[in-house]
């Protein structure tokens, strides 16, 4: 199931935020990453606000990234031109005048809940139309998070379909998450959609705990576990957790027991590689020792092995060719967010003619 494209057309939906990185990844040096094609250089001015340029300077074209953060912009490690967070040159070294032209594209980026979010406008006067979402759960006392980034050569649909579909939990993370294969695939199942959000519900009760819930909280036997997946166009955030079996209802949104919250931004690099931004966040048990990093480092053992597996899927993809695919009943959620993915994908491609035109 790849991703159709159409000549001329754009690859992705545009007019919308995409997570470009983390707060705490710009200090003081840039950050230098390609984002849906456009690559792009970030960095924090000495107040605090948080730039994205273009990754070339207009003089000689060296890429910007290689330069230096300045009090005052981002300086060019070639000749030393001087930007600031808008792309206007502030200094020539050794010349006074500066020309209209010295100066570089700029992307609206945002910092909100430590994550940075840039906008990919569909024409070149696209404005943000109104602030990136927000996600409270890094700022919640009840929580405990930590994260990291990792870089696909795969398609970032092959990454939604494999957050969408958690049955293949019991297959590919039995040291971690897994548990028992055959409730995973025998699951309670229930997708629906609202706009642009698709929401995968999947309840198993009466199971065993997985390796890593055991290790985080004191269960006293069988747990009631669930499974939360919310898709946006943009980034998909998963809850998952479980409880003592028996003890409340797994559609209580106050239920008790083990957390764990994921936000997971997805972002194309290109039609062929992509950038996985992923945080995890854990309410620790009073009564045991902080399993914040236990959770953090599972997580991430997790998701090598799901890389593993997306990348050996694309390659296998690119070997064989366009070949008939056979869907199964954990394909509905999968399904339904390349349908908006390509629905959205259009319209940009329309607002894109329309300025053309």
């Amino acid at each position: 199931m790849t991703q159709t494209i159409h000549s001329g057309a754009p690859a992705f939906p545009l007019d919308q935020w995409y997570v470009a990185g983390f707060a705490w990844e710009l200090q003081d040096v840039p950050v230098a990453r390609t984002l849906l094609g456009h690559p792009v250089v970030m960095f924090r001015t000495a107040d605090g606000r948080v730039a994205a340029l273009e990754d070339r300077c207009c003089h000689r074209e060296l890429p910007l990234s290689c330069g230096a953060v300045e009090a005052r912009g981002l300086r060019c490690g070639y000749h030393g031109l001087l930007f600031d967070h808008g792309g206007r040159c502030l200094e020539i070294p050794g010349q006074e005048r500066i020309p209209a032209k010295a100066c570089v594209k700029s992307f609206a980026l945002r910092e909100r809940d430590q994550i940075l979010w840039i906008w990919m406008g569909a024409t070149p006067d696209s404005k943000p139309a109104g602030e990136p979402p927000a996600y409270a759960v890094h700022s919640d006392e009840r929580y405990r998070f930590g994260g990291g980034v990792y870089h696909y050569d795969a398609p970032y649909q092959l990454i939604h379909d494999n957050l969408l579909d958690l049955s293949h939990l019991g297959y590919v993370h039995l040291k971690t998450i897994g548990g028992n294969a055959r409730i995973h695939m025998n699951a309670e199942l229930r997708v629906t959609q609202q706009g642009d959000v698709v929401t995968v519900v999947r309840h198993m009760p009466d199971s065993d705990p997985p390796p890593t819930y055991a290790a985080a909280w004191p269960f006293k036997g069988r747990i009631d576990r669930w499974q939360e997946v919310e898709f946006h166009p943009s980034h998909v955030r998963i809850w998952t957790g479980a409880m003592d079996a028996g003890t409340d209802r797994l559609d209580n949104p106050q239920r008790e027991g083990f957390h764990m919250r994921g936000f997971h931004g997805v972002t194309p690099e290109t039609e062929t590689s992509a950038h996985y931004f992923w945080t995890i966040a854990t309410n620790p048990h009073p009564g045991m020792e902080d399993p914040t990093q236990l959770v953090i480092d599972q997580t991430a053992a997790t998701f090598e092995e799901d890389k593993v597996v997306i990348e050996a899927q694309f390659r296998n993809q690119q070997r064989f060719g366009a070949r008939p695919v056979v869907d199964i009943h954990v394909d509905v959620g999968p399904n339904r967010a390349r349908r908006v993915i390509e629905r959205l994908r259009a319209a940009s491609a329309r607002a894109r003619e329309a300025c053309e035109a």
